[in-house]
């Protein structure tokens, strides 16, 4: 082989260069023959630049789909210009070709707006990398993290990395193991987060850390989640709540100023567990748009509707919200599917009403809201005559399901959310423990090392709150973090709190212990999750195409 290295990228040349001899080098996107001259656009994933061959160089060489070549020729003006492509003043007639690789037919075109089987495009991976989205999306995704830890590195933090291979502790998730050659019939565990390490490096003096950390938990595929995923891990030393998060708001604000050329406005929005749950029905709700849910316990007893006023007597919660414009828009077939949705989320079924004008009521619920009574219900829930309102009643938890989703699924449905809005909202004070079934016993609903709002863990468990929070981004949590446990006997007993053990404590984390006893200071941290944070920035709902090989449905790799 000759000499074929390129001089420029495919997307680099501009009228500037008229008359300058190039060298190119990528793959063939598209072929035009007319006659003489055989017209080539040459890809590669800088952009696109049309090569112009003549019959004493194209020869014999008739060149493929997605063969990989080098072009060597002058830059000469279109005759004309292609508004649409950044090369497109000009283009390069060539004085070689050189076939570096010949292809086969690729078994899908590569296309910007591909509409194939994801699992085609997974089993061929490295076809679908070469298309200008993907290269896109790759490239973003190299430069928002890049922007992120040059914010991190400008605020004092260290970028110190964690092992990873470690042993197994309490994360919330299963482990993935690794077996060990020199201890046999012993494993160690990869990371679900570099938590323990961070607090040590606190103990240790460290006390502003950062790491763009990978992480490993070996639970099923899902949109916004990969079995092993990567996030930008973070801890301080000497802080409160309000430190963390201002640093992040700081952090944010550069980043999506310098990768995006978006202004973030601060501070992000701040609202209890409680406030969102009993607002929206989710820990991680979508603020984009209203429509949030109304506690209906104090109308219920001017209502005769048994089914509503037995759930209340036994402890549950009567709760609804309201569609605006609903009783127009939401057919009968539209309102059977909303009933099976509900019914799918564990509710026993769904009462709705449409007020109507003039007297045009309907819903299973329209005899037992007239007159007054239907009056004092459209003014609690700040509803008109043209909406349509619905009803869940039952336990606590699944009125919050069923409506936070049926919320969330006309929300979709009828575009409810502004478009180009980043609605970041800080989550706090989540539950310290929440009840196990399974194993009869309390269990975090962090995880053991949050501290709780009361240091002296007072009042019973179910009542407990924590200091953890929580970062969402249009419906979406994009990570977690806490104030963590710096005192050896609060910690002591939170493991009592959660049936951990003398024994089970000290084979776990007794060099956790052992390290809180030696001067822990006060500190807390956070973990944002860079797969979601990437594929939201670029309106995606899906994380699988900004990570280069992701796992297929059945958790597979295709390399």
């Amino acid at each position: 082989m000759s000499d074929w290295r390129r001089t420029h990228t495919c997307g680099e040349l501009r009228a500037e260069q008229i008359g300058q001899e190039v060298r190119l080098c990528g793959w063939v996107a598209r072929r035009r023959d007319h006659k003489n001259v055989y017209f080539v656009d040459l890809r590669d994933r800088y952009g696109l630049t049309q090569v112009v061959f003549e019959d004493q160089v194209r020869g014999e060489a008739r060149l493929g789909p997605e063969d990989c070549i080098s072009v060597t020729g002058q830059v000469v003006a279109r005759a004309e210009a292609n508004p649409e492509l950044a090369t497109g003043e000009v283009e390069v007639l060539a004085s070689r070709l050189e076939v570096l690789t010949r292809s086969e037919l690729p078994p899908f075109e590569i296309i910007e707006d591909l509409d194939t089987d994801i699992e085609l495009r997974l089993r061929h991976r490295y076809l679908d990398l070469r298309r200008p989205e993907m290269q896109r999306h790759l490239a973003h995704r190299s430069r928002f993290i890049a922007d992120m830890r040059q914010a991190f590195l400008s605020r004092g933090f260290l970028d110190v990395e964690t092992p990873i291979l470690t042993k197994a502790t309490p994360e919330g998730a299963r482990d993935y193991l690794v077996p060990s050659r020199v201890h046999p019939g012993k494993c160690y565990a990869l990371p679900q987060s570099p938590q323990i390490f961070k607090q040590l490096l606190m103990v240790g003096g460290c006390d502003r850390y950062f790491q763009v950390a990978r992480c490993f938990r070996d639970e099923d595929l899902r949109a916004d989640r990969q079995p092993e995923f990567t996030q930008l891990d973070m801890e301080m030393a000497f802080v409160e709540e309000e430190d963390v998060w201002q640093v992040w708001e700081e952090v944010l604000v550069d980043t999506f100023s310098d990768a995006m050329g978006i202004e973030l406005e601060v501070p992000f929005p701040r609202l209890t567990w409680a406030e969102a749950m009993s607002r929206y029905g989710t820990d991680k709700p979508d603020t984009r748009f209203g429509m949030e849910l109304v506690d209906l316990a104090q109308w219920v007893p001017t209502c005769d509707f048994q089914v509503f006023q037995k759930t209340l007597e036994g402890g549950g919660a009567v709760m609804g919200l309201s569609l605006a414009g609903g009783g127009e828009k939401v057919s009968r077939g539209q309102m059977k599917k909303l009933e099976e949705l509900a019914r799918s989320l564990g509710a026993k079924g769904l009462a709705w009403w449409k007020p109507g004008a003039s007297g045009g009521a309907a819903g299973p619920l329209a005899r037992f809201v007239e007159g007054d009574v239907g009056s004092d219900l459209c003014t609690r829930m700040g509803a008109g005559s043209d909406d349509l309102l619905l009803f869940c009643a039952d336990r606590q938890e699944v009125v919050w399901r069923v409506l936070g989703e049926l919320r969330l699924q006309l929300g979709r449905e009828h575009a409810l959310a502004e478009e180009g809005r980043w609605d970041f909202l800080w989550v706090t004070r989540f539950p310290m423990f929440e009840w196990d079934e399974e194993q009869q016993r309390w269990a975090s609903s962090h995880h053991p090392f949050t501290a709780p709002a009361d240091w002296e863990l007072q009042g019973e468990p179910a009542a407990m709150e924590s200091r953890a929070y929580d970062l969402v981004l249009n419906g979406w949590e994009l990570g977690s973090g806490s104030i963590r446990i710096h005192r050896p006997d609060t910690q002591e007993k939170v493991f009592e709190l959660l049936g951990i053990g003398p024994d089970e404590r000290r084979r776990k984390f007794g060099f956790l212990l052992s390290a809180l006893a030696y001067g822990a200071p006060p500190h807390g941290g956070f973990a944002l999750g860079l797969d979601r944070i990437v594929a939201l920035s670029l309106g995606m709902d899906s994380i699988r195409d900004v990570v280069a090989f992701p796992k297929t449905r059945g958790v597979r790799d295709r390399v």
